[in-house]
């Protein structure tokens, strides 16, 4: 496996990421879709978190843009592969279990760290238009997940070039940054209680509800699973921070109907 990266040629190694990607999103984000709106609702388990409709159009719009950020993530790939051929980051050739576990829990974390610093970037008054597309999905769906502007896709997807540059990785725990990457997206933006018993909002993997909160109120709740960053820095939001907000439009829209 591990020659296969040095061997593949540019524009072979774009090819493979572009197939790698649109499977992961098409994948888990089918996945998701299946649990949140068919088999969990049907066992009675968890349920949804934002009530609201998702308004028309939203699910063909998040499609449509993830399009395109599949093929940009899919031809990125050619940048740790080109750090590998320039001789600026090198893969460990053979690496135990042990090394592999301590490689996926160090690139978790510096995930966390590098999507919540450039998500706060992406809130201040410089860079929030490329973020607005993001956030059109008030009420979020699995298919939010890759739904980006192209420059945000840019900021987020650089992730891994550091560490390369700094330790000699194994490939595995590499590949598996966009795969644990897409697994925890794919619940923030599921906008579904996967957790019903544990009702703490604040609890370590109930990463759904404090992702429905910030795209319910847009400022806060900047982490990506984990609530640590925004702990340490004072960005967390309540549990009931979106009540009042979503009641408020329920019941405006049921004055509606009533009308």
């Amino acid at each position: 496996m591990t020659a296969f990266f040095y061997d593949i040629s540019w524009y072979g190694m774009m090819a493979v990421g572009v197939l790698f990607f649109a499977a992961l999103y098409l994948g888990f984000g089918a996945l998701n879709h299946a649990l949140s709106q068919w088999l969990l609702p049907a066992l009675g388990y968890g349920g949804r978190l934002d009530p609201r409709p998702i308004p028309v159009g939203q699910i063909r719009r998040e499609l449509r843009h993830s399009a395109l950020v599949v093929v940009l993530f899919g031809v990125g790939m050619v940048f740790p592969w080109g750090l590998l051929q320039l001789g600026w980051a090198r893969l460990a050739p053979q690496a135990s279990a042990g090394q592999i576990a301590l490689e996926m829990l160090a690139l978790i974390i510096w995930n966390e760290i590098h999507f919540y610093l450039n998500h706060r970037l992406l809130h201040t008054r410089w860079l929030q238009r490329f973020h607005l597309p993001h956030h059109r999905s008030v009420v979020t769906t699995p298919w939010a997940t890759y739904s980006l502007h192209p420059l945000e896709a840019m900021m987020l997807g650089n992730v891994i070039l550091l560490p390369m540059v700094v330790h000699d990785f194994s490939v595995y725990s590499l590949m598996m940054v966009p795969v644990f990457s897409i697994i925890f997206n794919n619940i923030g933006h599921s906008n579904y209680d996967f957790l019903p018993d544990y009702q703490h909002d604040r609890w370590w993997l109930n990463g759904a509800r404090r992702h429905h909160l910030h795209h319910a109120c847009y400022h806060g709740n900047y982490g990506f699973m984990f609530p640590f960053m925004d702990r340490w820095l004072g960005t967390d939001l309540p549990p009931d921070a979106a009540a009042e907000k979503i009641r408020r439009v329920l019941a405006k829209a049921e004055q509606g109907d009533a009308d």
